[in-house]
């Protein structure tokens, strides 16, 4: 299904892409052959994520996966030679390498690109980490093994639960995301409804999907 947008949506993605360049997403699969070899966990969130555990399938404008912050470095030195990371900082971007191999704000992101005059392949939200395990951004009490917070699908792909996924994007209140919530909606357990339900009127209490759950 195509995705949808307001007028006003498009217009700030034209001016995105004016401003930083194009991008021509990697799918899970491809990705998950870059990364075949890196010995640190990673997994995907946002809408391939939602597409993985409910099968709605529609339009995605990028791949978003995530890494612990503890492992930038692992990744940036897993990725030599072979694609450039860059580090985002609230739209400010340098790029990682042997004399800056990590980053100093662990809630930022990387994008990937091959090279200088290519399209940017991946955006990769970090995870802000405990000891090495997995912290949720929205509700800093949560604290998992990554095991705990997302699956693997029988391709062999990870992916955040789809309940924090819609827990993620409830902030952005996008009506883009409303067919995601339903879709989401008709494969939740009774106990991952009431998880959500809960989260939101922690992080989000006059989000309008409450009244859903």
């Amino acid at each position: 299904m195509p995705l949808q947008r307001t007028a006003e949506e498009q217009a700030e993605e034209d001016a995105f892409q004016a401003l930083y360049g194009a991008w021509a997403p990697m799918s899970p699969t491809e990705l998950a052959r870059e990364l075949a070899g890196f010995d640190r966990p990673w997994w995907v969130v946002g809408g391939w994520a939602i597409e993985a555990a409910t099968g709605y399938r529609r339009e995605h404008e990028d791949i978003d996966i995530s890494i612990l912050a503890c492992d930038v470095a692992h990744l940036v030195s897993f990725w030599t030679d072979r694609w450039h990371v860059w580090n985002n900082v609230g739209g400010v971007l340098h790029p990682l390498g042997r004399r800056w191999p990590t980053v100093d704000e662990p809630e930022s992101q990387l994008w990937i690109r091959a090279h200088a005059t290519a399209p940017w392949v991946a955006d990769m939200p970090l995870t802000p980490d405990r000891d090495g395990l997995w912290t949720n951004k929205r509700m800093p009490s949560h604290v998992a093994p990554v095991e705990d917070v997302t699956w693997v699908a029988p391709d062999g792909i990870r992916y955040l639960n789809p309940e924090i996924v819609m827990l993620y994007k409830a902030a952005l209140k996008r009506p883009k995301d409303d067919p995601d919530f339903e879709a989401t909606l008709s494969v939740l357990t009774d106990e991952r409804r009431r998880w959500l339900a809960d989260a939101l009127r922690e992080v989000a209490p006059d989000h309008h999907w409450i009244a859903r759950l």
